[in-house]
């Protein structure tokens, strides 16, 4: 098999998703770090291999793939173990409506690129920015609390995709400052999932350059 190559920002939570399940599932890569706030990814170059220009992408059995959670899906089709869905429906679709939660609601209108809008377009200071940010964290955190197991990971006992979505928004939660006093249960399963070694070696402060 080719080389697995993951262009990848050691902060961006969508790269830091697919660094977990590429751990979880023991495939190994090389990392090609972009560096988003210098703009790395609207280089020609990078532009060529994924006309979006955002990360991550990984090059994977002669493919590009892009978008986080097509590449876990990707993945998880390729390399059963541990599986990041159910093969039973209505659980299949529960887990995917939770990580999309993530994936979906809250990171977009959070990320990189709309919070330099927010700063740089509407002229809005770092006040009201990370106060936007907190919103729709603890937004989606109220709905997503309410959604997850009293005992036990998202995935029961092995984590699936919704526990490897919320690692890291819980480390954007932290660095913004959100309040997480209402959502323990979410605390309690970040706090299980961080000592897992997959998650641990995926963590931005383990893999920064």
């Amino acid at each position: 098999m080719s080389e697995v190559v993951l262009y990848d920002y050691w902060r961006s939570s969508a790269a830091y998703r697919v660094r977990i399940a590429l751990n979880l599932k023991g495939v190994a890569y090389r990392s090609v770090p972009l560096d988003l706030t210098k703009g790395d990814q609207s280089s020609a170059d990078y532009t060529a291999l994924n006309p979006q220009g955002l990360v991550p992408a990984l090059a994977i059995d002669d493919l590009l793939l892009t978008q986080s959670l097509a590449i876990i899906d990707y993945l998880d089709a390729n390399y059963k173990d541990p599986p990041m869905v159910s093969s039973v429906p209505a659980e299949r679709s529960r887990t995917l409506a939770q990580a999309l939660l993530i994936a979906a609601d809250i990171h977009p209108i959070n990320n990189l690129r709309v919070l330099n809008y927010l700063r740089h377009e509407m002229g809005q200071g770092e006040d009201a920015i990370n106060a936007w940010y907190r919103h729709w964290i603890s937004e989606g955190f109220a709905a997503l609390e309410q959604q997850a197991p009293s005992s036990g990971l998202f995935g029961g006992s092995k984590p699936n995709m919704a526990d490897v979505c919320l690692v890291p928004q819980m480390a954007n939660a932290r660095r913004f400052d959100t309040p997480l006093d209402d959502f323990p249960k979410l605390v309690a399963i970040d706090a299980a999932l961080q000592v897992i070694p997959a998650f641990a070696a995926a963590a931005p402060e383990a893999v920064k350059s």
